[in-house]
């Protein structure tokens, strides 16, 4: 019997390119490749190429920001490891990608369109949303699908307090979100990786959960193009996919929506996303992770770290089923 010794330069399982990724890679490689030849490297406001080298100083501050009680004790990750290691298929699979090819992104003006079942739909402007709510810093973990880990300290509204005004119905029981579909500004959506626009969802006691928010920056600054710009979820007992970026349209549906990854490969990703050390991928381990900047690894916690807050949304159900 032969035995393969694991050698210390193979790429461990959590490195290993998503199917649907690798089939779609080639299609992909030649966007970025022609849009890398237009110049339009870079972030809104920084000058071609100055992404992958920016500090927190190169972007504006928000103003009125204050800290939250919800907040980690952990040290946050550098502005320059949250801004530069980041899942962002809109423009490109590779960690590095959503840094150099973001910048084309305009995020203003910028709308979000609000409306199914409520009794008051509407439309949200970026920058009135900013302007017109107390911004909270929330120092939150992030967790991947891939095992790693970042902490972030992100600038946001509670989404409760966004979504209320609406005036959900009886009916509304799920929350749906969209992003931005141009593949003229994302040219990953030139490929075939995922079905585009990028959708996900949440149960309306999720979203209405105060640990919920949705995220306008970090650090104190505008939130970066290659973070989600200028408005994204952060739901931090979920892994990351689940926080959507980019986002232009928020719907109160009765049935559960349809999200992008679970559509992709429904026996890998389901729609709720929790972080659950006990239930592996079907391609590697959930039960340790890797905190960006660190060498060695850790043990992946019970809804990262939020049971205490969140085990009682999931109460009575099965999560190897409902994963």
């Amino acid at each position: 019997m032969l035995i393969r010794v694991r050698a210390a330069s193979d790429p461990r399982p959590s490195e290993i390119t998503p199917e649907p990724v690798y089939r779609d890679r080639r299609r992909f490689m030649m966007g970025a490749g022609a849009l890398a030849l237009t110049g339009a490297a870079g972030s809104v406001g920084l000058a071609p190429g100055r992404a992958l080298a920016a500090t927190a100083d190169d972007y504006a501050a928000l103003a009125g920001v204050v800290e939250s009680p919800l907040s980690t004790d952990e040290d946050p990750n550098s502005f320059r490891q949250i801004t530069t290691y980041n899942n962002f298929y809109e423009f490109g699979t590779g960690k590095e990608d959503p840094a150099r090819f973001a910048g084309r992104l305009e995020t203003s003006p910028w709308a979000i369109t609000v409306d199914g079942a409520c009794a008051k739909p509407g439309t949200l402007d970026a920058a009135a949303l900013i302007a017109d709510h107390r911004l909270e810093e929330r120092i939150y973990r992030l967790r991947c699908v891939e095992a790693w880990s970042m902490v972030i300290p992100w600038v946001g509204i509670p989404l409760a307090a966004v979504l209320t005004p609406f005036e959900p119905t009886g009916s509304a029981r799920y929350v749906a979100f969209e992003t931005l579909e141009d593949p003229t500004q994302m040219p990953g959506q030139r490929s075939r990786v995922l079905d585009w626009p990028y959708r996900e969802g949440l149960r309306l006691d999720e979203a209405m959960h105060p640990l919920t928010i949705l995220a306008v920056g970090l650090y104190g600054r505008v939130l970066p193009n290659q973070n989600g710009a200028p408005v994204r979820l952060v739901v931090p007992w979920k892994y990351g996919f689940k926080s959507i970026k980019s986002i232009v349209r928020i719907r109160f549906t009765e049935e559960q929506p349809p999200t992008s990854w679970n559509m992709a490969q429904p026996s890998e990703y389901g729609f709720y996303a929790n972080v659950n050390p006990t239930v592996d991928h079907p391609r590697w381990s959930q039960a340790r992770e890797r905190r960006i900047g660190e060498w060695g690894r850790r043990d992946t916690l019970m809804f990262n770290g939020y049971g205490e807050q969140v085990a009682s949304l999931y109460s009575g159900m099965d999560l190897t089923t409902h994963f």
